[in-house]
């Protein structure tokens, strides 16, 4: 198979993705020691977007998560423009924790940040630390969640003296049996989208790759006039509002899907053998048109890394896809009734008719 372009770059799913394999496996070796806390493993968690447990009592949910290289174009446009992008940044790195742990039905409780950098010296830039902190509280504001703790190191000959590497982990809690995500997707079932604000949390590294080449670098001009810089820095959406409306308007959410890696292909996360197909897809942010453009890449290749223009999914029944979409639009969202699940034997795809493409389940191996 040709290599993508995000490939090239230096992000391999394909040697990725077996080493997490091989991290679930060795995991499940340890969970006898659950049952010393009274606790089971709620049964197809692991390998989701978070883990879930059955405390007796209730759900609780836990997740650990980083943000990638985005920060590295945080500094990168902070050097060349003295314009600090740090607190969407750190907005960026709530997101990208709480939104895969609210795909479980939890909605986030408690926080904490990693941080680890190369030298001390990254952290003596007044402005930097300010947004930094600002922007990680705001996330977790937007979560409805608090802000514990966290762990900040420094880690000479590790992290490059002039970079951040950020993450973090958070608990969450299911109030309600009834409101736990457990896939029990049915054909027929709607597919409700949720807009993005743009590349959000993935494809950082061949955006960097992108502005090391062309003309104007960070400052290159969009068709909307923003910088290419500014564009790949706007804050991630946060999605657990959505989650929490679709809660207190008791919509049954048969399963959550948070599109980060893997762009569309993540919508057949399901182990289970469905075709997903989408038949209304939003115009893609202009972002990923100067992307397209920059890398000669085909829709295909784009609609198989980037979110392209939209960040989350949820698969309810299809007479709750209005009031879904609506719930969405209530928590300040762009949400729309996108596409439906289909049973086609044991084919297992994502469709998307407008553009004439499908992704088969052979192209997704994270379980």
């Amino acid at each position: 198979m040709k290599e993508s372009k995000y490939e090239a770059a230096g992000v391999k799913y394909d040697m990725l993705d077996p080493f997490k394999l091989a991290c679930q496996a060795a995991a499940r070796e340890t969970l006898d020691h659950l049952a010393v806390h009274g606790w089971t493993e709620v049964a197809k968690t692991r390998g989701e977007s978070a883990y879930v447990v059955d405390t007796g009592e209730g759900y609780l949910a836990h997740v650990e998560e980083a943000l990638g290289t985005k920060s590295a174009i945080a500094d990168a446009v902070y050097r060349l423009t003295g314009q600090s992008f740090y607190r969407n940044v750190a907005i960026d790195d709530v997101s990208t924790i709480v939104n895969d742990l609210c795909t479980t039905g939890a909605l986030p409780a408690i926080v904490g940040m990693y941080m680890a950098v190369g030298d001390t010296a990254y952290l003596a830039d007044g402005v930097r630390c300010r947004d930094l902190a600002e922007g990680f509280a705001e996330g977790c504001r937007r979560a409805g969640a608090v802000w514990a703790g966290g762990e900040t190191q420094v880690l000479k000959d590790v992290v490059c003296p002039d970079a951040v590497v950020l993450g973090g982990s958070a608990i969450g809690r299911i109030a309600r049996r009834e409101h736990r995500v457990s896939g029990n997707v049915q054909p027929g079932d709607a597919i409700v989208c949720l807009a993005s604000s743009g590349i959000q949390t993935n494809g950082a590294t061949l955006c960097r790759a992108i502005a090391a080449r062309v003309e104007g670098g960070y400052q290159a001009r969009l068709s909307d006039k923003r910088t290419f810089g500014e564009a790949l820095l706007d804050a991630s959406v946060i999605y657990v509002p959505f989650v929490r409306a679709c809660q207190r308007a008791n919509i049954a959410l048969h399963y959550l899907v948070h599109l980060t890696g893997h762009g569309w292909r993540k919508l057949m996360r399901l182990e289970e053998p469905f075709v997903y197909r989408v038949d209304k897809l939003p115009e893609p942010q202009p972002v990923f048109r100067f992307i397209q453009q920059a890398e000669r890449m085909d829709d295909a290749e784009a609609y198989a890394t980037f979110n392209m223009g939209v960040g989350f999914a949820a698969y309810v029944a299809e007479r709750d896809a209005e009031a879904c979409a609506a719930a969405g639009r209530r928590a300040g969202l762009d949400a729309w009734v996108a596409g439906t699940v289909r049973k086609e034997g044991d084919r297992k795809a994502v469709d998307l008719t407008p553009l004439g493409l499908s992704y088969g389940g052979e192209s997704l191996q994270i379980r």
